[in-house]
């Protein structure tokens, strides 16, 4: 079920809602049942036949957990005379997180795995195509987390019905964010969470339409000037036709504009879903394309995978603690780590491997040249020309995430760089038509291009906005506003239209 569908704005979540706060008003544990078990049915809507596996998932991990914050366990060991052996919890969450990865790993990665080894050796091994449950990759890390959070003694409560609530919330389990047990089971214990308030159920609409807006009216409109470039050029590729710098760079920023309102609305929509229950979800996206450097993109951009892969990986892996030479490898190995996550694809290893580079050189930067040489430039002059070259190296990394292989990548940024493209035809140019795109307008990319940068470098990020009580007149006004914006997006709903990051 897809947040941007009839079904689940005019039936799902009214009866959600509508079910949990009357079940609180009986008992508060029949609400977080009845909103557990909306959970399972929301994901089980997509294929019902994952329900087991996540349930399974979910079972095996809450045993693990539990095992493990009584610091060991007993089991038979036949090889012992004494009969018995304590197993450390150390040794449980070494088990515990690498049953999740497995799992992980044949899912998502097997086809990647086998396909690698046959170009490699020539095996030619066989396998039957796996598909991939939605949202695995962001309820297997909320679980690693739990696990990990469980081992340092973080984790104070183990109702199974609020853990089962944690997992499975529907507004972060298809895409995120990724969740931390210790932040979200004291508001499902929270009395409060379960009277209703009318100020979040405002808040939580207006962060619900906002997202939508971005969702239908940018990134879906966006979507198709994306992949007629992308596809475009593959043609192109095998007719020996190169794309301009003008085309090359509508793609490249098309995408890169898709990308930012498809998971920037899905994360406005989560949150604002979640507080209409009056639960706070971490913020999850803030206004990344507004950074001055890489180090500063990755505080921003998906910020809780971006604190998962640090405090579970990098800090694991020794962090800083071990010398340069070993913290700039720890980054490496993170970001390429972070780039397979994202999916099992080589575009998406080097992807990871790019961004790796940019904080190593963004760190290098500061230590042996800003810091010692460069303080005399303006703070402002250093914001423009950082910011500029950030967003340049983030754009030219959205092209090798978004083409379906290296040598789609390699084509297009040598031509979005000059290095090998064709000359930008005048009539072109005067009438805004692109080369490769045949049944679209270059003029109606520039009319969103234009716009959207507007908005992603000016205006302030979704999450500092609130419903605002009290005037009865501003109030009538800003539902106005919301039912209006509500409408717009409605009407525009078409075909089939998933969130990006429900692939990953």
């Amino acid at each position: 079920m897809l947040f941007n569908s009839y079904g689940f704005i005019f039936l799902f979540l009214p009866v959600v809602l509508l079910g949990f706060f009357q079940l609180a008003r009986i008992h508060r544990a029949y609400a977080a049942a009845w909103l557990a078990a909306s959970s399972l049915f929301f994901y089980g809507y997509w294929n019902p036949a994952y329900v087991g596996l996540l349930l399974g998932s979910i079972v095996c991990n809450y045993a693990f957990g539990m095992w493990i914050g009584k610091a060991g366990f007993r089991i038979q060991d036949s090889e012992l005379k004494s009969g018995c052996r304590r197993i450390s919890k150390k040794q449980m969450l070494i088990l515990a997180v690498t049953a999740n990865l497995l799992l992980l790993g044949y899912y998502k990665y097997a086809n990647f795995f086998l396909s690698a080894i046959d170009t490699v050796t020539g095996a030619n091994w066989q396998m039957a195509n796996i598909i991939l449950p939605l949202g695995i990759s962001f309820f297997t890390f909320t679980q690693i987390a739990f696990l990990v959070d469980t081992y340092q003694g973080k984790v104070k409560e183990y109702n199974f019905i609020h853990y089962l609530l944690f997992v499975t919330y529907f507004p972060h389990l298809i895409a995120g964010p990724v969740l931390h047990h210790k932040d979200m089971m004291p508001q499902f214990a929270h009395a409060p969470t379960y009277r209703i308030d009318w100020d979040n159920v405002a808040t939580g609409l207006l962060l619900f339409t906002l997202g939508l807006c971005k969702k239908v009216l940018w990134a879906d409109t966006l979507a198709p000037f994306a992949t007629a470039i992308f596809d475009g050029t593959q043609h192109g590729m095998a007719m020996g036709t190169l794309p301009t710098i003008y085309e090359a760079w509508s793609g490249a920023l098309a995408y890169t504009l898709q990308i930012y309102f498809d998971f920037s609305g899905y994360t406005d929509m989560a949150l604002g879903i979640a507080l209409m229950f009056n639960i706070r979800l971490p913020v999850n996206f803030n206004s990344p394309y507004r950074s001055t450097s890489i180090i500063e993109f990755w505080r921003r951009w998906h910020i809780t995978l971006s604190v998962f892969l640090r405090d579970y990986l990098y800090i694991p892996l020794g962090g800083n603690r071990h010398g340069k030479p070993r913290r700039y490898l720890n980054l490496l190995a993170t970001m390429l780590l972070g780039g397979l996550w994202h999916g099992a694809g080589w575009t998406f290893v080097i992807w990871g491997a790019l961004h790796g580079v940019y904080l190593t050189v963004n760190h290098l930067w500061r230590e042996l040249i800003a810091e010692k040489y460069l303080r005399w430039i303006p703070v402002w002059l250093g914001a423009l020309a950082g910011g500029t070259l950030t967003f340049i190296a983030v754009v030219a990394a959205w092209v090798v995430f978004r083409a379906s292989d290296m040598g789609l990548a390699v084509t297009l940024l040598k031509a979005m760089f000059g290095i090998a493209a064709r000359p930008i035809p005048f009539d072109a140019v005067q009438h805004g038509n692109l080369l490769l795109v045949t049944d679209m307008s270059g003029r109606d990319l520039l009319r969103l291009l234009v716009p959207g940068l507007l908005w992603v470098w000016l205006l302030p990020n979704s999450t500092r906005l609130r419903f605002i009580g009290g005037n009865s007149a501003l109030v009538v006004l800003q539902a106005a506003i919301v039912l209006a914006m509500l409408y717009l997006a409605i009407d525009q709903f078409g075909s089939y239209s998933p969130f990006l990051y429900f692939q990953f």
